[in-house]
């Protein structure tokens, strides 16, 4: 039914549009007295087969929302009602900002695709904090950034105060280094400068009375030798896992006229490269953590090759707006009959 009837209306209008416009029809829809309940029965599977441990955090099952859809922690409560088990938000920065001009996402319909240069636009991470502060059993993920006019030498501030700000609000942390949309932001990928960044958040984390998982996430662009040194500085500051992989500056394969605009793709062509990733990093590393798969995941078949490559986690976003929210039932259903 999504796919047949509500998804070419939604692809009709602009992206961006469509998003703010989808938001305010579940948050309204969602105030209906029956209609959250209604969600659940038609979305979720509650099995105790499904739940898992990872870096700690106990989750009902293993699909999670990626960051970037809902930035502001605007819909957390009702998203998790179409099954997830877990809602990433972000990416916040200190202050609020804009983020680029407009228009800045593109779809690639030919290529089940996305191009965003979105520029980590957020109200700021004290909005973010207000909302969070009504959260009530949706386990959440952080996803902190630095703001654009942040120089990178000054970018480790940036990161510790969203730390502090959501550190009693997130159940886990994100390091977003990886978004080819904020000028520059991808040099901290470095090792050095990375290493001293993680380093700094998991101190701040040590003194706390009881510490939240690090993660970092990074980007599917990265060179074997650059994922060799992600490994070692996992290994070194002792964070807690990786997400692999953000959006890719690659346009290899595209076909659709939209492949020409600048920014990180998402969806289906970006399905090989980050289970790639996620292999290289789970063999290599000896499972020495968790990854957080993510990255063209359009079909409970993607989601079992990245789980069977290393993954413990998945996460959707192209594959949730091109597939419909039915994608996270037949993912935790296929997860079922593999046990």
């Amino acid at each position: 039914m999504y796919k047949l009837l509500i998804r070419p209306i939604l692809f009709s209008f602009d992206p961006e549009k469509v998003h703010y416009f989808t938001f305010s029809l579940i948050r309204n829809l969602s105030k209906i007295p029956g209609i959250s309940s209604l969600f659940k029965l038609i979305y979720n599977i509650n099995d105790k087969r499904l739940e898992t441990e990872v870096f700690g955090l106990k989750f009902k099952n293993r699909v999670g929302l990626a960051a970037g859809f809902d930035k502001d922690a605007t819909l957390y409560k009702e998203l998790s009602n179409f099954g997830f088990g877990f809602i990433e938000i972000g990416t916040v920065t200190p202050k609020g900002q804009e983020g680029n001009p407009k228009k800045r996402i593109f779809r690639l319909v030919e290529d089940s695709a996305i191009i965003n240069r979105m520029g980590f636009n957020n109200g700021g991470v004290l909005e973010a904090v207000e909302r969070l502060k009504k959260n009530n059993g949706v386990l959440i993920g952080g996803n902190i950034g630095k703001n654009k006019l942040t120089p990178n030498e000054d970018a480790t501030s940036d990161y510790l105060i969203c730390f502090d700000a959501l550190f009693d609000y997130v159940d886990y942390f994100v390091v977003n280094v990886s978004s080819p949309n904020t000028p520059n932001l991808r040099e901290l990928q470095e090792k050095e400068p990375l290493k001293q960044l993680l380093q700094t958040l998991q101190n701040q984390n040590l003194v706390m009375p009881k510490q939240k998982p690090i993660l970092l996430k990074i980007a599917p662009d990265l060179t074997d030798s650059q994922l060799l040194d992600i490994i070692d500085i996992v290994k070194e500051t002792k964070i807690a896992g990786v997400i692999a992989t953000n959006t890719t500056l690659s346009r290899e394969g595209l076909h659709s006229e939209n492949k020409i605009e600048t920014g990180g793709m998402s969806g289906k062509p970006l399905k090989n490269r980050s289970t790639e990733v996620i292999r290289f990093l789970s063999e290599k590393s000896n499972k020495a953590f968790p990854i957080i798969g993510v990255g063209g995941i359009h079909s409970a078949k993607d989601a079992i090759e990245k789980l069977e490559a290393g993954a413990s986690l998945i996460q959707l976003y192209t594959g949730f707006i091109y597939e419909g929210p039915g994608l996270i039932k037949e993912i935790n259903k296929a997860i079922l009959k593999k046990l």
